[in-house]
């Protein structure tokens, strides 16, 4: 391994135990400890990425030639707007939860589909979780739907365990744009796959999606016990 690969890890490995401590200290000492409250409180998921990111700047590969890991010249080289986009899909799911806006869009279009039994809130689970995974990220998305299907199913007497799984499977099949996965957004900041090829190939794969998911709901329900 090369120096900088290995400061790459170092940058890693330090990130990723500084995302761990907050949990560790709740496993250990429980959630009401000086430790963990201290930790958690400090160590933001966010702030962390942040420090471990900038470790690649500080982090040397020839001191002599004052030569870190990561230049300037060379993060300039990333392609910014595909990461802002990923970015603001994250932060659009989350407002469609906090403002409760996504539990609006789903109390009244349940109420005018008339949803009544487990197959047809579970295509109501998936259809949107499709949808929104294309503008948002796919834990955004499940983040949005799944609080909507569970209340959902309580107020009808269905369990939410086939809505809630089928909604988070659907998660998963946002194909058509790179905001959708960071795998898209890979894939579309390389340049090899114009957007409109994406977006015609991902359609395709969305409605089999949505078809598989929906074809398997009895299968799903057998396996859980919840009949017909």
């Amino acid at each position: 391994m090369s120096r900088a690969e290995k400061n790459t890890l170092v940058a890693f490995g330090i990130t990723v135990t500084l995302w761990l401590l907050p949990a560790l200290a709740s496993q250990f000492g429980g959630t009401e400890t000086a430790a963990y409250i201290f930790l958690d409180d400090r160590l933001d998921e966010g702030i962390v990425a942040v420090l471990g990111a900038s470790l690649l700047f500080v982090l040397p590969t020839d001191w002599g030639k004052r030569e870190a890991t990561l230049t300037w010249s060379d993060a300039a080289k990333i392609d910014w707007g595909t990461i802002v986009l990923f970015g603001t899909g994250i932060i659009f799911g989350s407002l469609l939860a906090d403002t409760g806006l996504a539990e609006s869009i789903g109390t009244g279009a349940s109420e005018n589909l008339n949803i009544t039994n487990v197959v047809a809130i579970t295509v109501f689970s998936a259809v949107p979780a499709v949808l929104i995974s294309e503008t948002t990220s796919n834990t955004a998305s499940a983040a949005v739907i799944v609080p909507i299907v569970i209340p959902l199913c309580q107020a009808i007497g269905v369990d939410p365990f086939v809505p809630a799984m089928a909604a988070t499977f659907a998660a998963s099949f946002g194909f058509m744009l790179p905001v959708s996965t960071p795998q898209n957004a890979i894939v579309y900041g390389t340049g090899a796959v114009p957007i409109i090829r994406m977006i015609r190939t991902g359609i395709v794969f969305d409605v089999l999606g949505v078809v598989l998911i929906v074809s398997i709901v009895r299968v799903m329900i057998a396996a859980v016990g919840l009949g017909g």
